[in-house]
């Protein structure tokens, strides 16, 4: 089986190729995950299409042969059937066939198929079934498959809910919150579970909703507050309130998420608290002070707390140099000449806070300051700083930074610096092109050549007044 494959059409080839050589198809194909199938179909079709003796082998192989491009084949390996897991599967991408006697030969098998609605064949096949569905002709199975998931005993809704696919995840969440199938503990702990942001956020809203109607709160709250999503974990201190435990939102109000400080800030203020009142509480204490009270602080929106922001700036650990500096940003507040140190900071969070501050101001800066800190001898992130402020300079400077960058021991950091000459956002602010230029130009042109082909360098270096 080939799991954790990525199933394009060049895949779908091979497996064709490997299921007409006789490898059974348990090796071949990824029975859990619906691209298979499909790609698997594009793959036989494509194969055979131009290869007459490679038609004759695929139509001899029960699995290819129904994906053959002969309707004919198709069909006869529907009626024929085959024992086989494999068939199935490729019986509801058959459903969605272009031609019509192969569409409802397939249609009637499934249909008997379904008639039994085993939990099984529920499970297995739904995410194949709203893959198919995007067809033209796939809404047949797609809506038979969801009437059957909504069928009392909702026999597959629990596997479903747990599906590696997210589609056939999305469908059984929909379908357990429009039947009302879950308790609030039940629907808590699945939003504080569930990677999938928009199935978390299905999740949460239901249980805030079960909350609202009088659920018992305790337990379903604090799963709700645990949780690592953002969204989930806001919809947990609003739930605080009804749970009537507003006095614990000031604890999240340093939350990491501010998402959850906006509402934890909300929450404090309905209580008859005064939320900038409890972050200065918080940044009393330099020694035991949680960064993102500085963040929260800033948040507040008020300017005379920039002071106290700037304090922290030198502060000796890292988190918190790296919110004060975000405060700062935020309050609109940033010194200049304060935070460029920060560039050179140990911390590549930090590094990074700072960079993002000093972007609006970052041509009051000498260009000649900013390439120091292009030395391979820098750290990278002090280096990948240096070169977003560069291109904050536009034109020349910015053209000089990229090609420097072309070189740099960091492959990220080389790759932007080529993709910043090739957006040639430089060129307009060069224009006119100053004749006391145009030697560095035509050198540093020379050494990016390799980025463009000669068409549209002889282009470039016309917008430039540059002789080809």
């Amino acid at each position: 089986m080939r799991a954790g494959r990525r199933w394009d059409a060049r895949a779908g080839h091979e497996s064709a190729r490997h299921l007409a050589d006789g490898l059974p198809a348990s090796r071949v194909l990824s029975f859990e995950d619906p691209a298979c199938w499909t790609a698997l179909d594009h793959g036989v079709r494509h194969s055979a299409w131009y290869d007459p003796r490679a038609a004759a082998r695929l139509s001899a192989c029960p699995e290819t042969a129904l994906c053959h491009p002969d309707g004919r084949v198709r069909e006869a390996a529907l009626r024929a059937g085959l024992d086989a897991p494999a068939f199935w599967y490729l019986v509801v991408v058959r459903c969605a066939d272009w031609a019509e006697a192969v569409r409802e030969c397939a249609r009637r098998l499934l249909a008997e198929r379904l008639a039994a609605a085993t939990e099984e064949t529920l499970r297995t096949l739904t995410p194949l079934v709203l893959r198919v569905g995007r067809r033209e002709q796939g809404t047949w199975a797609r809506d038979r498959f969801e009437a059957a998931l909504r069928t009392p005993p909702y026999p597959a809704l629990a596997g479903l809910r747990d599906s590696r696919d997210t589609a056939a995840r999305r469908l059984a969440a929909r379908i357990t919150l429009d039947e009302g199938l879950l308790g609030v503990r039940e629907l808590a702990r699945r939003a504080a579970d569930d990677l999938d942001p928009a199935s978390a956020r299905w999740w949460s809203d239901a249980a805030l909703a079960a909350l609202a109607d009088g659920a018992e709160c305790g337990e379903s709250v604090d799963v709700l507050l645990g949780a690592r999503a953002p969204l989930v974990r806001s919809a947990g201190v609003t739930a605080l309130r009804r749970a009537g435990r507003a006095a614990e939102a000031a604890a999240h109000l340093v939350d990491r998420s501010p998402l959850v400080r906006a509402c934890a800030r909300w929450l404090v203020s309905q209580d008859g608290g005064d939320p900038h009142a409890r972050y200065l509480e918080l940044c009393a204490d330099p020694a035991g002070i949680a960064p993102y009270a500085m963040t929260g602080l800033a948040e507040c929106g008020r300017r005379e707390d920039a002071g106290l922001l700037r304090t922290f700036l030198t502060h000796p650990v890292a988190a918190v140099r790296a919110q004060a500096t975000a405060g700062l940003r935020l309050l609109d507040a940033v010194p200049a000449d304060r935070v460029l140190p920060l560039v050179d900071d140990p911390s590549a969070a930090v590094a990074r806070e700072a960079t993002r501050a000093l972007l609006p101001l970052a041509r009051r800066f000498p260009a000649d300051l900013l390439f120091e800190r292009l030395a391979p001898t820098r750290p990278v992130h002090t280096r990948r700083a240096a070169f977003r402020l560069l291109k904050e300079h536009g034109g020349l400077t910015e053209l000089r930074a990229a090609v420097a960058v072309l070189t740099d021991p960091d492959p990220a950091l080389r790759q932007n610096g080529a993709a910043c000459v090739q957006e040639r956002r430089w060129v307009d602010a060069l224009q006119p092109v100053d004749p006391g230029v145009r030697g560095e130009l035509e050198a540093l042109l020379h050494q990016c050549t390799h980025l463009f082909s000669d068409f549209v360098m002889t282009v470039l270096r016309g917008r430039l007044g540059l002789r080809s």
